[in-house]
């Protein structure tokens, strides 16, 4: 309940402070915002708190349509694991103009230190919250160099990789090569297959007794080389291929 009483107590005591502000800068000067620093970091106390009991009490669904909120529950879910845990607000700065206000809330960590950023428009709407995690130049250089490195490696690796599959170009031929000498291999087979036959059979002799105009030939040939009249004394019973190379040499 007093916790409760609390935190209205700090709304209204926002409330009011902007409202007095306004005044105020009416009085002074027209293009300057209406809020005072009091104001100012009382209201951004009041939204640092909100987002601690927030996250620590796991309700960040719950403002999940909150596009705002939920970038700013995100933002702190995040730094918290640089930070630790939370000690202690140590300071506050409030930059104002009449386009906004900037309120940096700066926070004691058990690890690190960071800065809560809010960010107010000309008519002191919340439109951002960030975390940034304070790290020393050697942490800072640390993390560049391995960012550095892992840039660079990645790089190289690719490079890498492009090279090796430029070198596989080289047996892209000779693969077509192979592929192309086995598919002439699997349509020759059957062309030979079938030409098998064919010169099986012209091996085989060939009865020509029944070539009856070949025979007449061949009679009359030999009856003229025998210097016969005619061809009643012999008869053709059988017709064979005589050895061609043995009668060009004997021509």
């Amino acid at each position: 309940m007093k916790k409760r009483l609390l935190v209205l107590g700090m709304a209204i005591i926002c409330i009011f402070g902007m409202t007095a502000c306004g005044k105020a800068a009416d009085e002074s000067a027209a293009n300057t915002l209406s809020i005072t620093e009091e104001g100012a970091i009382n209201y951004a106390d009041q939204v640092l708190d909100s987002v601690r009991t927030i996250v620590d009490q796991n309700m960040q669904e719950q403002y999940a349509g909150d596009a705002v909120v939920s970038a700013a529950l995100t933002s702190w879910t995040s730094a918290m694991e640089d930070i630790g845990e939370f000690k202690s607000i140590t300071d506050h700065e409030v930059i104002t103009d009449k386009d906004g206000a900037t309120i940096n809330v700066m926070i004691e960590g058990t690890d690190h230190n960071a800065v809560v950023e809010i960010l107010l428009d000309s008519e002191l709407t919340l439109t951002g919250i960030t975390t940034n995690v304070q790290y020393s130049f050697g942490e800072l250089m640390e993390k560049a160099a391995l960012n550095t490195i892992l840039g660079m490696g990645t790089v190289f690796v690719v490079l890498i990789l492009i090279s090796l599959l430029i070198s596989c170009f080289v047996f892209i031929p000779k693969i077509q090569a192979a592929f192309s000498g086995k598919k002439d291999e699997d349509t020759a087979e059957p062309e030979a297959a079938v030409a098998a036959p064919v010169s099986t059979a012209a091996a085989v002799t060939e009865d020509l007794t029944d070539d009856y105009e070949l025979v007449a030939v061949i009679a009359a040939a030999i009856a003229a080389s025998e210097g016969a009249a005619s061809t009643d004394g012999f008869v053709v019973r059988s017709i064979r291929r005589a050895n061609t190379s043995k009668w060009k040499a004997n021509y």
